[in-house]
């Protein structure tokens, strides 16, 4: 049995970056507008070369027929029938080719029943007599019927005075000399469009690779913003690339406050660490016999500052990742009904809009909501009232209880970490903190007040409305 081959490991290199394969599957922007306009502008001429190829052979045709029938009508005016009932004419045509054998110049006269009288130039061939026309007409037509000589003959049946039955006039004209003014025309419009498009192509390549340059340019600013030489795109650039460069400075503006929180979400977790894990050690060196409880004490407060900093990473992950929707009374009702297992003594009212959304994260509101409701069940005297309501693009969600609520003075300082103002029930202070911090996320706010019907805390929480 063989055995398998083991493949080398490939180490990336360091490097310059290079778009790769995914990136090329596009193509050029300017070849493809070059492609684009040189396909329209090839469509464009064939079907305007065929148009006026069509409209310029139909004149010179009209003009070689216009020739033929003023020949034909001289001839039908100068025809009679003689005494011996033969066709003659009263005065003799005036074009010399009629009488030059094999001219290319000719003229028949074909009457029912006898020989067709021909002109000199025919010599001893014959023109082809189709059937009789019903009516008296001018025909034109083309005919093969010299081997040598295409023809194009036009011919007219008339009656003659005298005549019993109408006779067939015929005239006819070698075709080289009008398929040669053809040829030569089409000869000529043929070179004169391909110039025009290798002009309109040329044309065509200076206007996209002039008019996409700007692009260039911005390619050449993101490469010094990759390369850390800049920090925004501060080109001056056209109308129309100026929304796509400010969309790309927002967004670069966009990564340096995340990576900011990042750096300073760190310096926080970091910070609420440090004085737990100093207490630990200095309890550790004084060997001291509470140190199981304070070991478990620190870990709780390092715990719940680890979940704080989680719930902030989640929520900018989320919000960073796409649009959040989630709907805002079925999140209260399972809060209402987990809170209630936990302080079955607290009674949780709740009404407004039911149909209210918000543009948050399902977990990240449930979050918020469990931390005021349990915190108004908590801390409150045993009625919690919560109202759901839609106001300028916002959704009002109102959480109010009964207890001693908090003095104004320290409404701003309660949202710190560790804030507490009741130190003799269990809890360390971040429910308010985490609230705030995941709906200025959201871009929305939390703020505390006065219930003018319970009699305690207010605390109204503002999210974007979705829909």
């Amino acid at each position: 049995m063989d055995q398998p081959t083991e493949q080398p490991e490939v180490t990336p290199r360091r490097g310059r970056w290079r778009p790769g394969p995914t990136l090329r599957e596009g193509g050029s922007l300017t070849r493809r507008m070059i492609g684009i306009a040189s396909l329209w502008i090839a469509v464009l001429l064939v079907i305007g070369g065929l148009a006026l190829d069509r409209v310029l052979t139909q004149a010179i045709v009209r003009n070689f027929d216009a020739q033929l029938e003023y020949a034909l009508t001289a001839m039908i005016a100068s025809a009679e029938i003689g005494p011996d009932g033969e066709v003659r004419f009263v005065r003799p045509l005036g074009d010399q080719r009629f009488l030059e054998p094999y001219s290319g110049f000719y003229w028949q006269i074909s009457l029912p029943d006898q020989d067709p009288l021909p002109s000199r130039s025919l010599w001893d061939r014959r023109l082809p007599v189709g059937e009789r026309h019903s009516d008296a007409e001018i025909h034109r037509y083309d005919s093969d019927g010299f081997d040598d000589e295409p023809l194009r003959i036009i011919e007219r049946d008339a009656r003659l005075p005298d005549a019993e039955e109408p006779a067939r006039f015929q005239v006819a004209s070698s075709r080289e000399g009008v398929e040669s003014q053809i040829a030569a025309l089409r000869r000529t419009l043929v070179r004169s469009f391909l110039l025009l498009a290798l002009g309109l192509i040329a044309m065509a390549a200076l206007q996209a690779t002039f008019g996409l340059w700007p692009l260039r340019r911005v390619r050449d600013a993101i490469a010094d913003v990759r390369a850390g030489r800049e920090s925004r795109v501060d080109e001056t650039l056209p109308r129309e690339i100026e929304p796509l460069v400010a969309e790309l400075n927002d967004l670069l503006a966009h990564n340096e406050r995340q990576a900011e929180e990042a750096r300073r979400h760190a310096g926080n977790l970091a910070h609420a660490l440090k004085t737990p894990l100093t207490v630990l050690q200095n309890e550790a060196a004084a060997k001291s016999e509470d140190l199981p409880a304070t070991v478990m004490r620190e870990i709780r407060v390092m715990r719940r500052q680890v979940d704080h900093q989680l719930a902030r990473a989640r929520a900018i992950g989320r919000r960073g990742a796409g649009y959040s929707r989630a709907a805002v009374w079925p999140s209260l009702t399972a809060v209402e009904r987990a809170v209630g297992r936990l302080h079955p003594e607290a009674t949780i009212d709740i009404a407004g809009n039911r149909g209210v959304e918000v543009q948050v994260e399902r977990q990240d509101l449930d979050e918020m909501l469990g931390n005021l409701i349990e915190n108004a069940a908590k801390y409150g005297g045993g009625r919690v009232f919560v109202t759901v309501e839609r106001k300028d693009g916002f959704a009002e969600i109102v959480i109010e209880d009964d207890g001693p609520g908090i003095p104004a003075a320290d409404r701003d300082t309660i949202f710190g970490r560790g804030a507490r103002l009741d130190t003799e029930k269990p809890g360390t202070g971040l429910g308010l903190a985490i609230v705030r911090d995941v709906a200025e996320i959201y871009g929305g706010t939390v703020s505390l007040e006065q219930s003018e019907d319970l009699g305690g805390l207010l605390v109204r929480l503002m999210l974007p409305a979705a829909g």
